[in-house]
This record gives structure tokens, sequence and C-alpha cells, in this order.
């Protein structure tokens, strides 16, 4: 049976360090962490229960925005289930969109000593007020950034730019982007800027964004002020749900889609098929991104693995709620 003692002297440090790495109790680099965790996987070294007390499963901790929106708890279900074949359970926190509640979110995760973390954070060149000391990460839906290179994306700016030129190429030449607060999505503002740059590339006027909270009622949307103002033959939807939720405003107006107004989504949630017309969206691989950062994770933080970037591809799927005029 392989030893606390082999496992710290294959990692090349004290038995103390070993067992604070192991146990996440104590001050250790991030450095030795993985070089303890690697040691401990390659001798297939397992930890033994305190005297009298149950062996602790190990955990990751995930940060997602909201529980309720069908993208998330996509993702989360791969992960779940990656983390479960590895013999890991899973903590749950939710940001809700909002920056000021991230930090304390994650700090909730951290206490329950994880393994790794997999977070969706509202805007991840934006973390000073994250804990300096973090095992290893990996973000989902982020870019990569300098304090956290892993992460699993699909490519926002490209997709977006890919459905606006459609609806342009469809004849629509007014063409709203309504969103969630740029503030709580770097997913929401890399869409509009991929709308932006292809609207300018086709040199059409770009409208201004409608910009609504993401956590509110979708069914309760007023469009009534914009639609007067500029009267677009299409919408984007920087979500499907709020595409639903166009699509509700519109009907509201008096107004048939795609006949009067054309609408398309982000995401592919299942539901977006089922209505009447089926929505066109662009399909993202959540379910594949999660169980990629799940398996990014386990790699860097058990066998001490380099960060990596993996950019999942997305499907622009056309559905009866656009119309060429």
């Amino acid at each position: 049976m392989t030893t606390l003692q082999q496992v710290a002297a294959r990692a090349g440090c004290s038995l103390a360090t070993a067992s604070r790495a192991l146990s996440l109790n104590g001050s250790v680099s991030d450095g030795m962490t993985r070089r303890v965790r690697r040691a401990a996987a390659e001798l297939g070294y397992r930890p033994a229960p305190a005297t009298g007390k149950a062996s602790r499963r190990p955990v990751i901790g995930v940060l997602i925005p909201s529980i309720t929106n069908p993208v998330f708890s996509s993702s989360l279900a791969s992960i779940e289930n990656r983390m479960l074949v590895a013999g890991h359970g899973v903590v749950i926190a939710q940001s809700h969109y909002d920056p000021a509640r991230e930090a304390d979110a994650v700090q909730a995760l951290l206490n329950d000593r994880p393994t790794g973390l997999v977070l969706t954070l509202c805007d991840p060149l934006n973390t000073m007020s994250l804990p300096s000391s973090m095992p290893p990460t990996v973000l989902l839906n982020n870019r990569p950034t300098e304090r956290f290179p892993a992460a699993v994306t699909a490519d926002n700016f490209k997709a977006a730019r890919e459905l606006t030129m459609m609806l342009i190429e469809l004849g629509h030449r007014t063409i709203l982007f309504v969103s969630g607060t740029f503030a709580a999505s770097d997913r929401a503002r890399l869409r509009h800027a991929g709308y932006r740059q292809a609207i300018e590339m086709s040199g059409l006027v770009p409208l201004e964004p409608m910009q609504i909270p993401f956590v509110g009622a979708y069914d309760q949307l007023d469009l009534s002020t914009v639609l007067s103002r500029h009267a677009p033959t299409a919408i984007i939807a920087s979500n499907d749900l709020l595409a639903f939720g166009v699509i509700g405003a519109l009907r509201r107006e008096g107004l048939c889609v795609p006949c009067d107004v054309s609408v398309a989504g982000f995401d592919g949630i299942a539901i977006g098929q089922m209505i009447d017309p089926p929505l066109t969206t662009i399909e993202m691989p959540d379910a594949s991104m999660g169980a990629t950062a799940a398996s990014l994770l386990l790699d860097m933080a058990e066998n001490a693995a380099p960060p990596r970037h993996f950019d999942i591809a997305y499907f622009l799927r056309r559905g009866g709620t656009v119309r060429a005029i």
C-alpha cells in the first residue's frame, strides 16, 4: 500500500507539506499542490480516513449565473456525470448575473476545499474581488485570461456575426439587438460586438442595443417604444429565453413572427424547437462544453497538466422565425 511518505518523496517535499496539499488545509503553493496531487495519482495513493470519522469525498466547485437557465443546467449535468466517474462530488453556487455577488459565491465554494473550480464569470477580465489564492480553475463560456488561461468556449463573436450576416443576406437592413445587461455577461458583449461588425461591414447603421436585466420577467418585455422609433424588420436576442420574450412582446403589439418581424436567438435550447414556428438560433454545445471543462479540470488537478483553451464548434440552426424580405 502506498504511503504518504512515498508521495512526499516522489513530489520532493516534506511529509507535512504533502499532507497539507492533499487535505487543502494550510498554506501550500499551487505548483507544489499540483506536484503532490500528481505524485499521489501516479502512485495510487488514497488517504486513510481519520479514526472515528468517515473519509471525505473530494469535490469540485462550479459557479454558474443561474441554475434556471437550461444552458447552464445542460453544462452542469455533463460536469456532474464526468465527476461521478472520477469519484468527485460537485458543489454549486450561483452569481445571479451579479458581479457583486461573485466573490462571495466563489468564497463559499472554497470553504468546501474543492479540488478545483469551474467558473462562468460576468467579466473574467475584472477579477480583483476574487480570492488571490485559488485551486486549479477552468473558465466555462468565458474566454481565457492571463489569470485564468484554462477555458472552454464557443466563439460568440463569430456566431453573432454569422447570424447577423444571414439576416442581411435575407434583405434585412434594420436589425435590433436585444440583450441582458453587458456588465453581467461577457457572452452578451461578444455577441453584440459580432452583430455590430456584420452591420458595419455591410455599410449599415447599427441600432443602439436594448439592454434589460437577465433576471427578470421576460414575459413582461415592452418593445412598443423601440418598435415605433426604429421599426426593425428583424430582432436578435442574446439568448433563447429572451427571444421567447421578444416574440411574446411582438404578439402583444399585434405583430406576426416572422411575417412582420423576424426573430433569432442564441443557445439552441430544446424548447425553441417545440414552439410554432421553431426558433432560428445559434446552437451552443453546452453539454460538450461542460464535459470538456470537467475533464480539463481533472487533468490539471490530478495530473498537473498545463492549462489549455478549447473552442467548441457552434451550429446555426434555421427555423421558422426568420424570413426573407
